[in-house]
């Protein structure tokens, strides 16, 4: 069957949207779609993806169409006729229909979040430090970040995973809100450094290059296929500062070993990817947000005492929500009195600059990226 869809995009897209549930998230379906497809055209694969999403991004406004194929097609129509003019759909429209109806108690629901929301996302690469301006160079179609100079804003058509650079380990596809993270945590060559939750390793990576592939840096995780993903991650970029192991959040850790710095990029509800990952919108819950909130404190808890004294703790997740930001946050300086709040180093965001903060609320619309919540402190010394 699905060989002959080769050459239908729609309807290789249909059947991606008919595999996805809640237990089985549109990416996973897709790669699960397209893997039966050999001989699709890359372009034609990320068409398929687009539109995908897509589906997802104005789910609500199809509800009253018949069949798959109806709801894809007026998803499409939709979507260029915001694209042309984003006051096309009346903001009133897109509160009512954007977002679940429970985000309104858990955050605040901005004009401008909406609107990110049903914009196209955009493609961040990280260069190696240093690098930025050549590699934009190389790629043709991308920019160099005004704000961070290894971000790059890719808006070519190339597989970019086919591309020599990328073999190279020249670049990471990493988001440029992720990667203020690294730059918050201005981790220093020699220092030793760990970043708990690393799943497959981007901020890992980060964390390496800043530190000139000198120190050491652990990288834990709770699944060890992640951890495997990583060490292939780390030799493609050619990272040999690192040490991986797993850990699954608890009292007991990887090691004894008492660190300059650690990083808790922790699990969250992903509500700041909500525009690279519109179906997230439809099966993330309220209960999904207390039960993260009660994870993230504990991992902060826990990891607290591997922090030297005058160390760095670094909290960070892509979400929005108060419960797993500000919430998290207080609750660390109410119960861990051996730390005080790390002022960060000016940020500058397009529309603002946040100064004199130890924390700060990225907004999809700020970077054009992600939205992330990030906080640091400092534990005090003896």
């Amino acid at each position: 069957m699905l060989r002959d869809m080769i050459h239908d995009v729609q309807a290789v897209a249909a059947e991606v949207i008919r595999k996805t549930g809640k237990d089985k998230p549109a990416d996973a379906a897709l790669r699960e779609v397209l893997k039966q497809i050999k001989d699709l055209a890359p372009f034609d694969a990320t068409e398929v993806a687009k539109t995908v999403f897509l589906y997802y991004r104005w789910h609500v406004w199809l509800r009253e169409e018949r069949g798959v194929e109806n709801k894809m097609r007026l998803a499409i129509r939709l979507n260029q006729r915001f694209q042309a003019n984003n006051a096309s759909i009346p903001l009133t429209e897109l509160r009512e229909k954007a977002v679940p109806a429970w985000t309104a108690a858990e955050m605040d629901v901005t004009d401008e979040w909406l609107l990110s929301l049903q914009r196209e996302p955009k493609l961040w690469l990280r260069a190696k430090r240093g690098t930025g301006d050549a590699l934009a160079r190389t790629l043709f179609a991308a920019d160099v970040s005004p704000l961070l100079p290894e971000a790059i804003l890719y808006r070519g058509e190339e597989d970019l995973f086919k591309t020599p650079e990328f073999h190279a380990g020249e670049f990471e596809i990493q988001d440029i809100a992720s990667q203020v993270v690294g730059v918050l945590c201005a981790p220093q060559p020699g220092e030793t450094w760990w970043d708990t939750c690393a799943g497959e390793g981007g901020k890992t990576l980060h964390l390496s290059d800043l530190m000139q592939n000198k120190g050491m840096l652990w990288a834990s995780d709770r699944a060890e296929w992640r951890l495997t993903k990583l060490k292939r991650r780390a030799g493609r970029a050619k990272v040999f500062n690192y040490r991986s192991a797993f850990w699954d959040g608890g009292t007991k850790l990887p090691t004894k070993t008492k660190f300059d710095g650690v990083l808790v990029d922790a699990p969250c509800s992903g509500i700041g990817t909500w525009q690279r990952n519109p179906q997230a919108r439809w099966t993330t819950e309220p209960n999904d947000v207390r039960e993260l909130s009660v994870i993230q404190k504990k991992l902060l808890a826990n990891v607290a005492p591997s922090v030297k004294p005058g160390g760095k703790l670094i909290f960070s997740v892509c979400t929005l929500t108060r419960a797993e930001s500000t919430e998290v946050a207080d609750h660390f300086n109410a119960t861990q009195p051996d730390f005080e709040p790390l002022v960060f180093p000016e940020i500058k965001l397009n529309e603002r600059t946040v100064s004199n903060a130890s924390s700060v609320t990225i907004w999809p619309h700020d970077l054009t990226g992600n939205g992330m919540f990030i906080a640091g402190w400092r534990r005090k010394k003896v």
